[in-house]
């Protein structure tokens, strides 16, 4: 946790400063930091799927820190999965809507729908390449997120809130990546897209963690 820290601090000042070689090697460090953390708090276990996804995560980053011409390509796919992986894990328990849900899952679901046609609608502007895989993306991210929302509205737990945090964190940072690539540069964009997506890191390796204990005492 003290190196999760420290590569998020030093991240966002190296950003603030524009230093970017040391902002790419402090973003580096980043992931391993936060699956040593999951794997020491989760007594040194870890499964196949859990791996799979921090390994993405990992190889996502690193296209993106490449900074080459198919490194908005690479990154995407590596992060489709990740994200279709978790639809997966997180869509095994059944979600049972009461009439007093159905407004505010309704409203979510607006929302989401509202967000992906005008970030999409941006992004097709920018990149006239593979625009239907970027549709997938953001069709499998927003049932993400409907899927964790609905999750926090219908038990509101802490595990739910986790799931509710990880996936706002994902939606901040892919939505201010794409302003990133559509706008001029801006210091601010930067620092939100990076902060988002640090924290969506670590609020998703928090759910795990919790999750797994869960189901031990089960």
């Amino acid at each position: 946790m003290i190196l999760y820290s420290i590569a998020f601090f030093f991240t966002i000042v190296f950003d603030i400063l524009e230093y970017d070689y040391l902002t790419v090697c402090m973003k580096s460090i980043v992931i391993p930091s936060v699956f040593f953390y999951f794997y020491s708090s989760n007594n040194f276990k870890i499964d196949t799927t859990q791996i799979l996804i921090f390994v993405l995560c990992f190889v996502g980053e690193v296209f993106h820190l490449m900074d080459v011409e198919i490194s908005t390509l690479g990154s995407s796919i590596c992060f489709l999965f990740v994200y279709s992986i978790l639809i997966k894990k997180i869509i095994v328990e059944k979600i049972k809507l009461k009439r007093a849900d159905v407004l505010p899952v309704a409203m979510v679901i607006l929302i989401i729908i509202y967000l992906l046609f005008s970030v999409l609608s941006l992004q097709f502007d920018k990149i006239k390449d593979f625009q239907f895989l970027y549709c997938i993306y953001g069709i499998v991210l927003s049932v993400l997120g409907v899927i964790c929302y609905t999750k926090y509205i219908t038990r509101g737990t802490y595990v739910t809130l986790l799931l509710t945090l990880m996936i706002t964190c994902f939606i901040i940072s892919d939505i201010f990546f794409i302003f990133n690539e559509y706008f001029s540069y801006s210091l601010v964009l930067i620092l939100i897209r990076d902060i988002a997506q640090i924290l969506a890191y670590f609020f998703m390796a928090k759910y795990f963690i919790v999750s797994n204990k869960k189901r031990v005492k089960q």
